[in-house]
């Protein structure tokens, strides 16, 4: 007796029902065995149609890469927790590349590679994905750097200028300010339709949290994407962030919009690399780093640029951050990115232990565009002022080895102090363009000079506050990018000095 007789003839009947309505499908899958699996890695058997950059699945929800196609067996990254993971468990290839959402949903919220969201306000509502590898613009696609990207900062902004679609490196030691370089810039687009994306890369909770917050309070988050691979994260999701970051800025760079990447940091990156390299077993190269790390990171920072008009004419602007130790800017992977990078902002840990802060060393930092992303008023102003600081820098060395100094020197000193001084800046305190030409112009024309260096920054502030009101048709045609010419430069001295000496008579009668 078969179990279907068994039944009474009312099931019997339904069940009989059921099985006339299946359509057999025949189809195809690739199906693997996991051989071992731990620290984030793990060997599969079979899956032999798979590609390279594949996502597979594996049980209890775990997505994995397939990075290493070996004969007999792959290597693949996990993008999960591989605790409940084991040997002779089940591995399906999905048939497609590793993906991110892309879209305007994204702005204002805080994810992670996989499109899952750390925010807690929901899921995001995304219904494009593009891979996160992909190919960077042909040459013939791309358009010279030309437009400005103003930070904010005068010691960038005038020394170390940046424009759209460049790729700048901020490089220094652990604790000086990279970060808030980067932010900064994010933070003075709030004004403006740059669009910014800001990926952590192996970052501690708190410090991403800060971060959120001052985007927060700044106005900008809802214009920015925050990308997070936190430090617990699984070393292959950490991977994959600056890549999905990148892919999330391509999409708003070819709906011809203007983007910002900060990339925080690639250090953490390449380790995150080392780690699945090793445990993958590729031979290792120089400090156990594997031989294509240099690749790596320049396929990525390839994919920045300014498109041509043709091609959508919008732009990114990368940000990558890279830690040096002690000082050693021609370590490793310094150099690797110094040498794909368009310049470098380079942080000396001796200028923030002074309290000069951003801590910006000009004579190592250099921005390979030039002067011709800058504004034409900043031309005018920072050639003399770069000069003078470089000679003041040599000078105040030597100074400290001589007992009697010409006055010409003496003068050289006094006037660098001041423009040193100047160029400090509170954390995320950015100013406009017609603000940071009238300090500049200022120490240029030596009208800080007979001030204490302790008072530079009071009497700049003042200059700020009375001059910039008088000179509001100025302050417009700096900000629009036009010439000044031969008189309203005397125009301009006039006021700033009219102004200084108001200040001097005031504290006379304090």
């Amino acid at each position: 007796m078969t179990a279907l007789s068994s039944l009474p003839s009312s099931l019997q009947q339904l069940v009989h029902d059921a099985l006339e309505r299946i359509e057999p499908r025949p189809g195809h899958e690739d199906i693997g065995i996991i051989t071992a699996v731990g620290n984030g890695v793990a060997r599969v058997r079979g899956l032999h149609h798979i590609a390279a950059e594949s996502l597979v699945a594996l049980p209890g929800g775990v997505l994995g890469i397939a990075l290493d196609l070996d004969e007999d067996e792959l290597g693949v990254i996990l993008l999960g927790d591989d605790a409940h993971l084991s040997a002779g468990q089940e591995v399906r290839a999905l048939d497609r590349l590793v993906d991110t959402p892309v879209g305007d949903a994204l702005l204002g919220r805080v994810l992670d590679a996989s499109g899952t969201a750390r925010d807690g306000r929901g899921a995001i509502s995304a219904d494009t994905r593009w891979p996160v590898e992909r190919e960077a613009p042909p040459i013939m696609a791309r358009a010279p750097v030309e437009t400005p990207l103003q930070t904010g900062l005068k010691a960038v902004d005038a020394l170390v200028p940046i424009g759209r679609g460049q790729r700048e490196l901020i490089v220094g030691d652990r604790q000086t300010g990279k970060t808030a370089i980067a932010i900064a810039s994010l933070v003075n687009q709030a004004d403006t339709d740059v669009i910014g994306i800001y990926c952590a890369i192996g970052q501690r909770g708190t410090a991403v949290a800060r971060v959120i917050d001052d985007l927060r309070d700044a106005g900008v988050m809802d214009q920015t994407v925050v990308m997070v691979a936190a430090g617990e994260d699984p070393p292959g999701l950490q991977y994959i962030t600056p890549y999905a970051a990148m892919t999330v800025a391509e999409y708003f760079r070819e709906q011809g919009r203007d983007v910002v990447l900060v990339l925080d940091d690639l250090t953490r990156h390449a380790r995150a690399y080392r780690e699945l390299s090793l445990l993958l077993r590729r031979p290792p190269g120089r400090e156990a780093y594997p031989g294509d790390i240099f690749y790596v990171h320049s396929r990525l920072l390839e994919r920045a640029t300014h498109l041509r008009d043709s091609h959508g004419g919008g732009s990114m602007t990368a940000l990558p951050i890279v830690e040096t130790q002690a000082e050693d800017i021609s370590a490793y992977i310094p150099t690797n990115l110094i040498s794909i990078t368009d310049g470098q902002i380079y942080l000396s840990p001796r200028l923030f232990r002074k309290g000069l802060m951003p801590a910006v060393d000009v004579g190592r930092s250099v921005s390979r565009v030039g002067g011709k992303t800058q504004l034409p008023a900043y031309r005018a102003v920072a050639g003399d002022l770069r000069l003078a600081y470089s000679q003041f820098e040599e000078l105040e060395t030597f100074s400290r080895f001589a007992t009697r100094l010409d006055e010409e020197t003496r003068q050289q000193i006094t006037r660098g102090r001041r423009v040193r001084e100047i160029l400090k800046q509170g954390r995320l305190r950015t100013l406009s363009v017609p603000e940071q030409i009238i300090a500049l112009q200022a120490a240029n024309l030596g009208i800080f000079d007979p001030v204490d260096v302790e008072a530079v920054q009071d009497l700049a502030e003042c200059l700020r506050q009375h001059a910039l009101p008088r000179l509001d048709d100025l302050a417009e045609r700096m900000a629009a990018g036009e010439s000044l010419e031969t008189d309203d430069w005397d125009r301009l001295e006039t006021v700033l000095r009219e102004c200084a000496e108001q200040w001097r008579n005031g504290r006379g009668a304090d």
